[in-house]
């Protein structure tokens, strides 16, 4: 249990680097892009994204999560299922992903968004293959290869980026720049697992129903979950302008960026909870899963109330003060955050306990739900009904899979290290308001978070045991 700790940590440490790197290669390319494609333009480009995004979801089929789940498995034959789920994955790509550029025809967008999205399906092609390789190199605790892949692929499309902006090639060059960036990353991924494991084309009707049968009520959900997810912004683009999609798009990015580390931590923990399980370790689990929580407590408290204190500076700073009133925005999406952090840990625990039928009821009613709130309150609130909507949205699928976790699991949440976290982030916010306007914001956050863990330690929400521990793995 202790080299498996060391190794987890090694690897989350390693992916938290990459990660650190990688965001602050995106944060560049964003501040580069907003300013140079403006409110409009940045629009165009999340509607593309957005567009394409349904149809991704379409074609992973719940295949990326699953991928850690049945590798994990005590008795599984890892080349056999790696092979056929590559095979699958190959085969709905090409099926969904091709439906794409067809499909945006039949929408009222610009020419220049349909062109976006006819280039940019090769994109979400590669990154479509790329995903089951992901869930490979987690379950082998090796994610050295998905941080550098991930580092190289952001260079590439940092320097798309500024060559478009350089050169004034338009936004259509930065969609190819993508492309490329994708492709890298793909290639990159697939070179290094060749080290582990030879792919190569495989149908096995039996694997493959197998895989299916456990994959589907895990795509469904994601389905739905990107409806409540990603509808705002493609019903955003329908009603209102594209000028308050790119305010609104400018945002999500910053959320997107903040989701990212809760997703590498889960996908890190899922093997290790799908081991317990299949174990019928419930102790293990457990006490796995409320670790793991204590950690999404510890960062993403501070998270909330720093964002509130700083997001119109903070969008302005990454954007530019064009997007200043994205501001307003942040301060309500972050809230959603707390949600997202927590949520995505217990819906990975869902799967570990293999129990993915029993919430899609749940996703179905806050898909639906959510897309009522959208169609009522974006016509009458803009991108704020928008916001608003997506918390309600994570606040109800964070209940229900906590409810699943906690009635097959028998888990009960220890709220204590969340208190000691609010505790300690109070006394961060009060140093952060009074020099909001006094010294550098980025200094500021610097500051702020120096003072939160310090505040958190006495408090004894970390101990020196903690420290200790850190440290030595």
């Amino acid at each position: 249990m202790e080299k498996l700790s060391a190794k987890v940590a090694y690897n989350t440490l390693v992916q938290i680097i990459g990660k650190i790197i990688s965001t602050i290669l995106g944060l560049v390319a964003l501040a580069i892009m907003a300013r140079y494609l403006h409110e409009a333009g940045f629009g165009q480009y999340t509607t593309i994204i957005t567009f394409l995004s349904f149809f991704g979801i379409m074609a992973d089929f719940g295949l990326t999560l699953i991928t850690s789940q049945m590798i994990s498995q005590p008795q599984a034959d890892q080349t056999s299922l790696l092979n056929n789920l590559f095979s699958l994955r190959l085969v709905s790509a090409i099926i969904f992903l091709g439906l794409a550029p067809l499909a945006i025809f039949f929408f009222p967008y610009e020419m220049i968004i349909k062109t976006g999205v006819a280039i940019t399906t090769l994109s979400f092609f590669f990154v479509a293959l790329n995903q089951i390789l992901v869930g490979f190199f987690q379950k082998k605790l090796t994610m050295t290869v998905v941080a550098s892949a991930e580092v190289i692929s952001r260079l590439i499309l940092l320097g798309g980026i500024i060559l478009t902006a350089w050169l004034n090639l338009g936004l259509l060059s930065i969609m190819i720049a993508t492309v490329i960036s994708s492709a890298v990353s793909f290639i990159i991924h697939y070179w290094f697992s060749r080290r582990f494991i030879i792919i190569k084309w495989q149908i096995d009707l039996t694997v493959w129903r197998e895989i299916i049968k456990k994959s589907w009520p895990l795509g469904l959900t994601i389905f739905f979950n990107l409806i409540y997810l990603r509808a705002d912004i493609l019903i955003l683009s329908l009603l209102k302008t594209q000028n308050e999609v790119g305010i609104y798009g400018a945002t999500y990015k910053i959320i997107d960026v903040l989701t990212t580390l809760p997703f590498i931590f889960a996908g890190l923990i899922l093997p290790i909870l799908s081991a317990a399980w299949a174990s019928r370790d419930t102790e293990q689990f457990n006490r796995v899963l409320q670790k793991s929580l204590n950690v999404m407590f510890i960062l993403v408290v501070p998270l909330i109330i720093g964002a509130e204190l700083t997001a119109k500076p903070l969008m302005v700073l990454v954007a530019g003060q064009s997007f200043a009133a994205a501001g307003g925005v942040l301060k309500i999406l972050i809230l959603a955050i707390g949600f997202i952090f927590t949520g995505c840990l217990l819906a990975h625990a869902v799967i570990a306990l293999d129990k993915q039928k029993s919430v899609i009821g749940a996703y179905i009613f806050t898909a639906l739900t959510a897309l009522a709130g959208y169609l009522i309150f974006i016509p009458l609130y803009s991108y704020y009904g928008a916001a608003w909507v997506t918390v309600y949205s994570e606040l109800a699928i964070t209940i229900f899979s906590l409810y699943i976790v906690m009635k097959y699991s028998q888990f009960s949440l220890n709220f204590s290290l969340l208190f000691k976290s609010v505790m300690a982030s109070l006394a961060m916010g009060v140093f952060t308001y009074l020099l909001i306007d006094k010294i550098n914001l980025i200094l500021n956050i610097l500051l702020a978070g120096l003072i939160y863990f310090v505040c958190l330690y006495l408090f004894k929400g970390l101990t020196r045991e903690d420290l200790k521990n850190l440290i030595s793995k």
